[in-house]
């Protein structure tokens, strides 16, 4: 379940290479294996809460889930709660800037998923739903994008600029058709719209930017073709991130260590929109995004390390 934060170009190339093909979006499906960020820890330096909880999680071992009594480490990713040794009042909640939607495969391991992550720390603004039940975005469209590389896909500073061509009837298919519109039809847009790109941008703060919710797919890359090509996603502004390095332990041996959990994807889709959208100082606002995934980060880097794998 790795988000691949590249542009279109490379991903035409990943899908060209030999061997199976995985989901940009999202690969957890995979051996365990040691991508080369594990030779260091670039986790260090987030603001986190105290991880003492699990610490004493991990000491205690497996614990039962409070809702469906199945036996879990740490929480439970069916039900999307802690478990028993994990009291809800010393996990952090992360409050975001804009609601997530997470679409989940039916075929996909939830034991191995990091989506759950979002939904155990931001559970007011994050919701997982598995495909095919889905909700319908059309009537959203102008304020609702979607994380995924493509041909059309654009950068996380240009989506106030590119919202503006979306209406809530409809889209125009290109910056052509948007200035044949009938005058009294562009008359009707709100003064930011007309603006050049770094207008818009600049302005997106005060006018709480028309983006109020992202998606993310949680697919394997032979699977994530049937949820793409979904007639209910097409028509969205998609976009790509910025190119960053996993640290996700599940990497794929022989692929770009651009492939990103689907919970580091949402952590820096988030740093990104913080800084590019909203034009504010990143201070760590988001970094407890990642409270479970970097404890599990260090458990397995350190199993490595002792078992002299690294």
């Amino acid at each position: 379940q790795l988000t691949m934060s590249l542009n279109s170009s490379s991903l035409s190339n990943e899908e060209n290479a030999q061997g199976p093909k995985r989901n940009p979006e999202c690969l957890e499906s995979l051996e365990l294996q040691t991508p080369s960020s594990l030779q260091e820890n670039p986790l260090e330096q987030l603001q986190l809460a105290s991880q003492e909880v699990l610490e004493k999680a991990k000491k205690s071992g497996r614990s039962k889930c409070p809702r469906c009594n199945s036996s879990r480490m740490f929480y439970c990713y069916t039900c999307f709660v802690p478990v028993e040794t994990v009291p809800t009042k010393e996990i952090p909640t992360v409050k975001l800037p804009l609601k997530i939607d997470i679409i989940k495969h039916p075929n996909e391991t939830d034991g191995k998923s990091t989506a759950v992550h979002a939904k155990l720390l931001a559970p007011d603004d994050v919701t997982i739903y598995k495909y095919p039940c889905i909700p319908e975005y059309e009537e959203k469209r102008h304020e609702i994008a979607l994380v995924f590389p493509g041909p059309n896909s654009v950068s996380v500073k240009d989506i106030a600029f590119h919202l503006q061509k979306y209406t809530k009837k409809g889209i125009c298919a290109s910056d052509d058709d948007c200035s044949r519109e009938p005058p009294l039809k562009q008359a009707k847009r709100e003064p930011e719209e007309e603006k050049n790109p770094n207008e818009c941008i600049s302005s997106s703060r005060s006018e709480g930017t028309r983006l109020k919710k992202i998606i993310f797919i949680d697919s394997t890359w032979n699977q994530t073709n049937k949820i793409i090509t979904d007639e209910r996603l097409q028509g969205l502004l998609q976009i790509e991130l910025k190119t960053r390095k996993t640290c996700f332990w599940r990497h794929q041996k022989g692929k770009p260590d651009t492939y990103l959990s689907t919970i580091e994807a949402i952590y820096y889709f988030l740093v990104d929109y913080h800084q590019e959208i909203l034009k504010e100082s990143y201070k760590g606002q988001y970094d407890n995004l990642l409270f479970f995934f970097s404890f599990m980060y260090t458990l397995i880097k350190n199993a490595k390390c002792c078992a002299g794998k690294e």
